[in-house]
């Protein structure tokens, strides 16, 4: 067994405490230099207690997801980029699904001026963004609320999604593998997301580019099930050819540019397969 620093041991625990940590944060915390805290993070990738993102890293996961409120830390701006380009593919007067995820509530928080839609959520959370707007009729499924995060899930919110026919539906996942599965934890979340997919003519999936890192054990669908996918950055060489040769619109929400510490990631992004923003 590898035995770690005390300063390891500290990162990791400020990883479990927040859901991720970044190299320049924890060099000022730690003063010592960017390079000495890329070790100490490439050291606890190795020992697969982290995964390495943009700057920084997440705890890595397998089994068990992130707790709800660190994973609100967990790519905060790419997520509220991602929601703000989702809600603006959704026109005036539609009908959609919601399903349940951090990203997903950035969508609902951005859909709030929009007029005439109709919200079909298995969300407690998305509910409680959307119900105070009088141009907005949001409907609850009913079911078993997971204390955790506020998700409605088993099988009586699954028969409810099964009674209507949307325009869209908007998807999250916890993780993304490289043929294109999208994955999650609760096999009863991942049912009422598939009778989502099911009942609306266009999915949208809304995922950040840590979700391409990690993994989870249950199939929800895949790539090829959707319409749409925004994301924060250019995807990967396979994921991009999988989007193209099904017809998948990608869109980045976040510029390619950016900065910095992209290249130290562990896996480097490929070449967006179209990118707007």
């Amino acid at each position: 067994m590898v035995v770690l620093s005390q300063r390891q041991t500290e990162i990791l625990n400020v990883a479990r405490a927040s859901g991720r940590v970044m190299v320049e944060d924890l060099a000022r915390r730690f003063e010592v230099s960017a390079q000495t805290i890329r070790k100490d993070l490439n050291d606890l990738c190795e020992q697969r207690a982290l995964t390495r993102i943009h700057g920084g890293a997440i705890i890595a996961s397998g089994v068990e997801n992130l707790a709800y409120e660190a994973r609100r830390f967990v790519a905060a701006d790419e997520k509220k980029a991602i929601g703000a380009i989702a809600a603006a593919r959704i026109p005036n007067g539609s009908s959609l699904f919601i399903n349940i995820g951090t990203t997903t509530e950035e969508v609902a928080s951005a859909l709030s001026s929009h007029q005439d839609l109709l919200v079909i959520t298995n969300n407690l959370n998305v509910a409680m963004l959307l119900y105070r707007h009088p141009r907005i009729e949001v409907i609850v499924a009913g079911g078993t609320v997971r204390r955790s995060d506020g998700g409605v899930v088993g099988s009586t919110a699954t028969q409810l999604i099964g009674q209507f026919k949307v325009d869209y539906a908007i998807i999250g996942a916890s993780a993304i593998d490289e043929e294109g599965a999208l994955l999650d934890f609760d096999y009863r979340e991942v049912q009422v997301a598939q009778a989502i997919i099911a009942n609306a003519r266009s999915v949208m999936l809304v995922a950040d580019s840590t979700k391409l890192h990690r993994s989870a054990p249950v199939r929800i669908a895949h790539l090829s099930q959707i319409q749409t996918f925004v994301t924060d950055r250019p995807l990967p060489d396979g994921l991009a050819s999988i989007c193209h040769s099904r017809g998948i619109e990608v869109i980045s929400a976040m510029p390619a540019d950016e900065t910095d510490e992209a290249a130290e990631a562990t896996e480097t992004p490929s070449p967006a397969v179209l990118r707007r923003a």
